[in-house]
């Protein structure tokens, strides 16, 4: 496969995908890409979480109409994985935020577009949107300026054919980033971002600490917006009990892949709290250390509905624009059907099974 796609030699895993654009990148593109927050404790961790538990499968189980896909909010999906919404991926040219799109809607897989896409919302849309067996197209959403200016980028998706929102609601400000101030990391002249509001650009941490939302806007964009709105960045039961009073139709545990407030706990370790808060009222998905389709198992398993997949998307957009997505996403949903099966389970919904794992206790 690698050889028709035109893909550097010797890919075979996603690790193999991010060892070769560790070695292609320039080294403050890679500090961006891959470094976390300060020491890299909750970076590191949301990887070691999901390695730490360990899967307890059953044999000889009847796979007759085996069928690794699902649907959220009424979309349906090759499998339960959707490429997370990552920032600046015109920082792996030529393809960007396009090639994304193109990739993950021939392989069925989910897209989230980030606000800081370089690429206009319009344009990925027109990528995803004409592929017949593609999956959610949802938009992420930083609040980066007035109602007014959050309800013009919402109207905005959904006349280009986004199906839900996701706010981001983890980093009010963005996080200390060592790795990236060490590279003497900068955004390349002409780099643009147009879905940020000339007032939130360049601003300082006590304008963007002024302009926080907060429960209240949450609660406004739920009513104002026809479209679902679900809240990434939730880590406390606390506020999934509040994320779902103020009208949010999904939770996205997340600390932000570490890249912003270090010494979290994994996402792996909060997870079953989250979906016991929620206890089935909306979906629930996770993201952070997703490396491995053993990973997206145990994730569902512990109550997940689904998965978002950042960096190793990343490597192989770097690697070899679409084809590198495409071939990234395709290895993990092969990965995943083989794990699926090897655990004795036919259908996605059957993986929710608490005693299909067993997890460490938490630190």
């Amino acid at each position: 496969m690698g050889k028709h796609l035109n893909l550097p030699p010797g890919l075979v895993t996603l690790a193999d995908h991010g060892e070769h654009a560790r070695r292609s990148l320039d080294a403050r593109t890679w500090a961006y890409f891959e470094g976390g927050a300060a020491d890299g404790i909750t970076l590191h961790a949301n990887r070691a979480a999901w390695e730490a538990i360990r899967l307890r499968p059953r044999v000889l189980a009847d796979l007759s109409g085996f069928d690794p896909g699902t649907a959220l909010l009424g979309r349906a999906m090759a499998a339960p994985v959707l490429v997370a919404p990552m920032a600046h991926q015109g920082l792996a040219p030529p393809d960007a935020e396009r090639g994304t799109a193109l990739a993950a809607a021939a392989l069925g897989v989910g897209l989230v577009l980030a606000t800081q896409s370089g690429t206009p919302l319009e344009e990925v849309a027109r990528a995803s949107l004409p592929e017949p067996d593609r999956g959610p197209l949802w938009f992420q959403l930083y609040w980066l300026g007035s109602r007014a200016w959050v309800r013009e980028l919402v109207d905005r998706a959904q006349r280009a054919g986004y199906e839900a929102i996701v706010l981001t609601v983890d980093a009010p400000v963005q996080g200390v980033r060592d790795a990236e101030r060490r590279a003497g990391f900068t955004l390349p002249p002409g780099l643009e971002s147009p879905h940020v509001p000339p007032v939130a650009k360049g601003a300082k941490l006590a304008a963007l600490v002024q302009q926080a939302a907060t429960w209240d806007e949450v609660a406004w964009l739920a009513s104002e917006s026809t479209l679902p709105v679900l809240l990434k960045g939730i880590t406390h039961p606390a506020d999934a009990a509040l994320a779902l009073e103020a009208g949010a139709a999904g939770i996205v545990v997340s600390n932000h892949g570490g890249r912003v407030l270090d010494t979290l706990p994994a996402t792996a370790t909060v997870l079953p709290e989250i979906v016991s808060a929620v206890n089935g009222r909306v979906p629930v998905l996770v993201d952070g250390g997703i490396r491995r389709s053993t990973d997206v198992v145990k994730a569902l398993a512990l109550g997940a509905d689904a998965v978002l997949v950042g960096r190793p998307v990343l490597h192989g957009l770097a690697n070899a624009g679409a084809a590198g997505v495409a071939h990234v996403l395709r290895l993990l949903l092969d990965e995943f059907m083989a794990a699926m099966a090897l655990c004795g389970k036919r259908r996605v919904a059957d993986l929710r099974d608490a005693g299909l794992v067993e997890a460490p206790s938490r630190p």
